[in-house]
């Protein structure tokens, strides 16, 4: 884990902290003519900044901008090796800044500033060096044919992007999109939840002082009605990419239907799945991978194993061991490094999560600890997504019965399987209906490997990997006809 500063060194990091608080059009920071949005400080209600918003003039100005610098072509056109020289600049410039980053981070969406130093910031950086890197590493191909022809089937960027971000992980998910995006030589334009706008401007303001160039990456703050929707709509825009609900994601497609057909990828809901069989090894190890699937990042994370399907015969063991572990998730002030979970994002995130609680719990203001439910297979906690610090755990008395229950729902991101039985292992991961299944660990892969869902989970395409950098791209075929035309006609 990254060195972690004191309580009170966090503090005067945050003191010094000049929030970014407008839009980034076409390299520079302006003013908005949208409603000004409030960016408030989850555990304390404090006003962080007031942040000048896009309105529909910003949209119309920023989706010009993209388009006058993709086909002027100075980055789409670029030298791949150039646009890596750029990212790479980039990613060394938030790592230089990862302290800010972090603290910003935790100010504005509650997370705990142990994951914001220790996941968000390092992985970010990671996913842009990665496509960085990829970016002039993949090649194109050449088709079978006779003598008589070559045929070259190439990627070309897909134009101007619009990239709409979750809360719940501002930084990273703003890196799983601009990284492969900009390696392939797209216009960006990011829209970040109306909460957790900062992270995402600071990272604008880099990429212009890392040689990104004016057009190319813009960021416009706002609400849903005023800059989501006139995105997925635009005329000009050629591609939306998506993290959030899956209620929201389908307005994309009916965006897409109704406007230019833009192609659209969407990341969204989850109610996944840890399966533990009756041979599982070392239960302690288990409760551990379990505890931290359900509850890291106080369950805000679309691939948290919100229900926990569990055979009866190791059910009480590995409760107790649960348990145990829970006693070290401490609950509270999210800049201590020596609490686990922060505080939910908002006071109506807050409502809708108190909804699930049972036996008398109550949250204590934005702050929630773990709560652990044994429920039935029609339940509301094993059917819904929560978005919240709550298991539900369900007994079943088979390997079969497990599986089934697993795929007992509309969604299909993540899974886990723990099992001593290689073969139950690659059968269980086989069957179950999701996007990543991890085996005897929780996990959603690396940079390498490509992650989104299946059903209601996700649509058109999957962040992280070489599978992300396509999706930024559109292919074409290049057809050259090698015979001489002095021969006379060839045709036919």
């Amino acid at each position: 884990m990254t060195d972690l500063l004191t309580r009170a060194e966090y503090a005067a990091i945050a003191a010094e902290i000049s929030p970014p608080s407008a839009c980034h059009i076409d390299g520079r920071f302006r003013p908005g003519t949208g409603a000004p949005l409030e960016s408030l400080n989850p555990a304390t209600g404090e006003t962080l900044a007031t942040i000048a918003a896009a309105g529909p003039a910003e949209v119309d100005l920023a989706v010009q901008k993209a388009r006058e610098a993709f086909d002027r072509g100075y980055w789409s056109r670029a030298h791949p090796s150039e646009r890596k020289s750029v990212l790479v600049r980039l990613a060394k410039l938030v790592k230089r800044r990862r302290r800010e980053m972090a603290v910003l981070e935790s100010l504005e969406s509650g997370k705990p500033i142990r994951d914001c130093e220790s996941v968000d910031v390092p992985e970010a950086v990671n996913t842009i060096l990665w496509h960085a890197e990829a970016a002039d590493k993949i090649y194109d191909q050449v088709g079978p044919t006779g003598d008589d022809a070559v045929s070259m089937i190439v990627r070309e960027p897909i134009g101007v992007v619009a990239a709409v971000l979750p809360w719940n992980f501002p930084l990273l998910m703003l890196a799983w999109k601009i990284g492969p995006a900009l390696a392939a030589g797209c216009s960006v334009i990011v829209k970040p939840a109306e909460q957790t706008s900062m992270t995402a401007l600071r990272i604008a303001e880099l990429a212009s002082m890392a040689g990104v160039p004016p057009g190319v990456l813009q960021v416009l703050p706002g609400g849903g009605p005023e800059v989501a929707g006139p995105l997925g709509r635009h005329m000009g825009v050629d591609m939306v990419s998506f993290t959030g609900s899956t209620e929201t994601g389908r307005r994309f497609l009916t965006h897409s239907a109704e406007s230019n057909l833009k192609k659209v990828v969407l990341e969204c809901g989850g109610k996944n799945p840890a399966v533990v069989l009756a041979d599982a090894e070392n239960l302690d190890h288990v409760a551990g991978h379990v505890v931290n699937a359900a509850f890291w990042n106080m369950g805000e994370n679309c691939s948290a194993a919100s229900r926990l399907i569990v055979h009866r015969d190791v059910r009480a063991p590995l409760m107790e061991r649960i348990s145990a572990r829970l006693r070290d998730w401490r609950t509270g002030d999210p800049l201590d490094p020596a609490n686990r979970l922060g505080a939910l994002i908002d006071a109506d995130h807050v409502g809708k999560v108190s909804g699930y609680l049972r036996n008398g719990d109550v949250p204590d203001g934005p702050f929630l600890a773990p709560k652990v439910y044994d429920v039935g297979r029609e339940d509301p906690l094993a059917r819904e997504e929560v978005f919240g610090p709550i298991l539900a755990v369900i007994e079943v008395s088979s390997a079969e019965e497990a599986i089934a229950v697993a795929n007992d729902t509309t969604y299909g991101l993540t899974a886990s399987v723990f099992t001593a039985n290689g073969r139950a292992a690659m059968r269980a991961a086989r069957e179950i209906r999701a996007g990543t299944v991890t085996v005897n660990c929780y996990g959603e892969g690396d940079a390498a490997t490509p992650f989104g869902g299946w059903r209601q989970s996700g649509f058109g395409g999957r962040d992280n990997g070489v599978h992300a950098h396509d999706q930024y791209t559109e292919l074409k075929t290049i057809w050259l006809d090698l015979n001489d035309p002095r021969d006379g006609d060839n045709v036919g």
